[in-house]
This record gives C-alpha cells, sequence and structure tokens, in this order.
C-alpha cells in the first residue's frame, strides 16, 4: 500500500478517534450533569416532602387548639344557659306556687261572699217585710194626725214650705244685709272720697251741641243767589258736601243737616266762605268745598294732636289721631265726643294715681275708650268693639284693647283698669249738664222706670224723681216685711238693669211704713 494511503487512513484514524473520544467526553459531561440534577431535584422533594409534613403537623395542632377552644367556649355557654334555665325553672315554680295560693284563697273568697250573699238576701227579705210593716205603720199614723189636724198631708207640707221658705228668706235677708252694709262701710267711703277727689280736680265747661249747622245769611235775597237759577247751586252744593240744604221760612238762616258731622261741618264753612267772597256758582262750589275739605283734614289732624297733648298721652299712632281729631265734630247725646274723651281720660289718671295704678295706662285707656264712635257710622257693630280692633291694629296693648272693649260691658271687665274707665265714662255722662234728651225719649224713660217698679209684688205706687236717676217704691206694710224690703230694692235694681238702658246710675228706694191713725170724737 502506498505511503500517501496510508498516512491518509492514518489521519482519518486519528480524527475519527478524536471525534469519538469528543463524544464520549460530552456525553460523561451531559451524563454527569444529568446526575447531579437528579440528585438536586431530589433533594428539594425531599426537603418539601419535610416541609409539607412539619406544615401539616402544625395545621394539626393548630386545628386541635381551635377545636379544644371551640369546646371551652361551648362548655361554657352551655353552663350558662344551663344555669338561666334552672333560674327560670325556679321562677315557674314559684309563680306556679303563688297562683296556686292565689286559686285557693278567690276559692275561699267566693264561698265567703256566696255565704254573705246568701245572708244578704235574707237580710233584704226581712227588711222588706219590716217596710212593709212601717210603711202601713206611717200611713195608719198619717190617717190619725190628718183627722186629728183637719187638713191633707199636701196641705200641711205646702204650710211648712211656706214657713220655712219665710224663715230663711227673712235671714238670707239679715245676712245680705248686714254684709253690704259691713262692706260698704269701707268701700262706699273710699269710692266716694276718689270720685268726689277726681271731679274735683276736674272741672269742665259743657256745652250742648246741635246734630244739624245754621248758616246766618247777611240778607233774606241771598237764599236765592244759593238755591241759583233752577236750582242749580243748591244742586251742586249738596252733591259736593254729602248734605242736605234746607232754605225755610226761617229769617235770614239756612239749615244744613247731615248724618256726617264732618261733611255738615265742610259744608258749612264752605257756605260762610262763599256767602262772604260773594261768587256762587257751580264751579266756584267746587272750588271751595274742596279747599275747605283740606283745611277741615288738616284741622281734624290738629285737634287729634291737641287732644293728645292736652290729656299727656304721647306715642300715639297717626291714624288714631286722626281718628280722635274727627271725634270733635261727634256729639253723644249732645256731649261733644272728643272733650267728652279727654274728660275721661282726665278722670282716669286722677282715680289710677289714687289707687297706686300707672296713670298713664288708664289716661291713655281714657282717651281712647271711644274711638270707635269715629267710623262707627261706616262700620257696623259696637262702638266699643270697633274702637278695640282699631287700637289692636295700631299697636296699643292688651290692656288698653280690653278697657275700650268692657267700657259698656260688649265683655266682662277683667282688670281695674276697665272698670276705671267704666267709672270715669259714666262720671262724664251723667253729671249735670253734660248731656241732653229729646223730651219724648225722657218721658218714655221715666214711664219705663215706673212700670218696671209697679210690677212687683205689694207695690203701692212708684215715683221716679230726679230726671230718673232715682225711683221709689211704696209698698204696703201688710205685704212686704222689713226684711224682704230690702230683698224686693236688690230685685227691683237687677230687673232695671236688666230691661232698661239709661246713662250714669238709678238709686232705687223702697218706703214701708205703718201708720196708724184714730179720730177723737
Amino acid at each position: 500500500m502506498p505511503v500517501e494511503s496510508i498516512s491518509f487512513l492514518a489521519v482519518g484514524l486519528s480524527g475519527g478517534l478524536g471525534v469519538l473520544a469528543g463524544f464520549y467526553l460530552r456525553r460523561m459531561i451531559i451524563e454527569s450533569r444529568i446526575d447531579s440534577v437528579e440528585n438536586l431535584a431530589k433533594k428539594i422533594l425531599d426537603e418539601a416532602r419535610k416541609e409539607a409534613e412539619t406544615i401539616k403537623k402544625e395545621e394539626a395542632l393548630r386545628a386541635k387548639d381551635q377545636l379544644f377552644q371551640m369546646k371551652v367556649e361551648f362548655d361554657k355557654e352551655s353552663k350558662e344557659r344551663r344555669s338561666e334555665l334552672n333560674i327560670l325553672e325556679k321562677r315557674l315554680l314559684q309563680k306556679e306556687e303563688h297562683l296556686e295560693k292565689k286559686i285557693s284563697i278567690l276559692d275561699s273568697k267566693e264561698s265567703e261572699i256566696n255565704n254573705r250573699q246568701k245572708l244578704i238576701d235574707a237580710t233584704e227579705k226581712t227588711l222588706k217585710e219590716k217596710e212593709i210593716q212601717y210603711q202601713n205603720l206611717i200611713q195608719e199614723q198619717r190617717h190619725n194626725l190628718e183627722r186629728l189636724a183637719g187638713m191633707s198631708s199636701e196641705e200641711g207640707r205646702n204650710l211648712l214650705l211656706k214657713t220655712l221658705e219665710r224663715e230663711v228668706r227673712t235671714d238670707a235677708a239679715r245676712l245680705v244685709k248686714r254684709i253690704e252694709t259691713d262692706a260698704r262701710e269701707v268701700a262706699d267711703k273710699k269710692a266716694k272720697e276718689i270720685i268726689g277727689l277726681a271731679i274735683k280736680r276736674y272741672a269742665s265747661e259743657y256745652v250742648a251741641e246741635q246734630t244739624v249747622s245754621v248758616v246766618n245769611l247777611p240778607n233774606e235775597e241771598m237764599k236765592g243767589r244759593i238755591i241759583g237759577r233752577e236750582g242749580r247751586n243748591i244742586r251742586a252744593l249738596e252733591a259736593a258736601t254729602g248734605v242736605d240744604v234746607i232754605i225755610d221760612d226761617t229769617p235770614e238762616a239756612v239749615i244744613l243737616s247731615a248724618f256726617n258731622p264732618i261733611r255738615r261741618e265742610i259744608a258749612r264753612r264752605s257756605l260762610e266762605h262763599l256767602i262772604t267772597d260773594g261768587r256762587i256758582h257751580p264751579a266756584r262750589i267746587e272750588e271751595v268745598v274742596e279747599k275747605i275739605g283740606q283745611e277741615v283734614e288738616a284741622n281734624i289732624r290738629e285737634a287729634g294732636e291737641e287732644a293728645a297733648f292736652d290729656a299727656g298721652v304721647h306715642g300715639l299712632h297717626p291714624e288714631l289721631i286722626k281718628l280722635l281729631g274727627k271725634l270733635r265734630y261727634r256729639t253723644s247725646f249732645a256731649q261733644n265726643v272728643l272733650q267728652h274723651s279727654i274728660e275721661v281720660s282726665y278722670l282716669c289718671g286722677i282715680m289710677a294715681a289714687e289707687l297706686g295704678l300707672n296713670a298713664k295706662h288708664a289716661k291713655r285707656a281714657g282717651l281712647l275708650h271711644d274711638i270707635g264712635k269715629a267710623v262707627d257710622h261706616e262700620v257696623e257693630g259696637p262702638h266699643a268693639m270697633i274702637g278695640a280692633e282699631l287700637a289692636k291694629r295700631f299697636g296699643e296693648s292688651v290692656k288698653v284693647i280690653h278697657a275700650i272693649q268692657a267700657h259698656h260691658e260688649d265683655v266682662p271687665p277683667e282688670s281695674v283698669l276697665a272698670v276705671l274707665v267704666q267709672a270715669a265714662d259714666t262720671l262724664s255722662g251723667a253729671r249735670p249738664g253734660a248731656r241732653r234728651e229729646m223730651l219724648e225719649t225722657y218721658v218714655r224713660r221715666l214711664e219705663e222706670l215706673e212700670r218696671i217698679a209697679r210690677n212687683f209684688n205689694g207695690v203701692n205706687k212708684t215715683y221716679a224723681i230726679q230726671a230718673g236717676r232715682e225711683i221709689r217704691l211704696i209698698v204696703d206694710s201688710d205685704k212686704v216685711s222689713d226684711e224682704e224690703a230690702f230683698l224686693l230694692c236688690r230685685e227691683a235694681a237687677k230687673k232695671i238693669e236688666t230691661e232698661l238702658t239709661y246713662p250714669g246710675q238709678v238709686k232705687v228706694t223702697v218706703i214701708r211704713e205703718t201708720r196708724a191713725v184714730e179720730y177723737a170724737r
């Protein structure tokens, strides 16, 4: 074989051996790595198994511990429940014992009640029998008494009742008379002192006013100018003022008549101004009436402010001052209402000061007591209630409002202030010369006063004296005793208060006397 072939073969063998050696070497390395990995994995698995067993043991111990704790708590709770049940059982047993005792007591009481009921029934039966016997005895005695007395039981009863009534009325009259006498010894004296002092300290002039206005004319020819051509001037004057202009046979005078006193005053001033000016025609009449109306409104405010200042009353609402001013043109029984209000304010203040009360409140209530008369011809209702509503609307106090309401007893007086306003109002209206009545009304009132007094049993004659401020009753001494005369006086006064309307007060006097008359022959 040639040398090149051998060398080539040798080279090839050596290369193959190198490759084979490298392959075996790599395989040995891989196998050693696989063994190490398997050993590592086996080691990890062993550790995991150990750790798992440890965790399992710990969890088992924890579970056992928790189970033990739950068992302990359950035993404790069971023990508590068992003790509660024992307590409840004891209570139930006690209640059962109490109920049994009560039932036994009730049974014994029921038997006792039944026994008592039987005893009561027997007693009731016996009593009914005795009652029948007593009724028979009473009836028999009654017949015997009626036979002996000569009158029936009904007649005897009536006689006894009349005797008792007479005695009771006599005792009552004596008691009432004694009580009133004792009370009047102090009250009348003090009241007279206060009222007398109030009247003495306030003395106002009194002038009776008419309900119509009379305008004097310079001559008779002026009547024709006032009437105007075909009556146009007088119609314009009546339409502008709202009054009736009466032109009659009265020499040199024109009469103005209207229900509203302010309209009448505007008409009077306007007519006097027109007569003085001399220009009388419809346009001039309207112009003058409007101008005079503004002047009267200003005079009303001034009159209200002056009245409040004179009375010493401050802080009045402007509308109340305006309403006060309107009272200057309003009359009551021919008495000027504004002057009457000022007078009542003075009297209230004086009496309140004497009694130790608030004189300012008294003056305020007295000044505003008739404020409702300023609008009573426009609003329905009693002027006292209208005035109270106006005072309430314009912020007056509750005491003043009540005093206004109660001064004519539209509501019962509930305070000393209300009684003072009543008394001052009566004093102002009742004093001589303050008011004037129509003759027919005056005579009718006196006749009604005597008629009411004559209706009482035992009254022979009645006399109304002192302009109806006193009524005297002459009674039969055989029919009316001294004590009954006192009761008759009170009953007559109450009946007059109920049935008759009058200013001030009426004094009732009962006169009883026994006269013995004999003639010497």
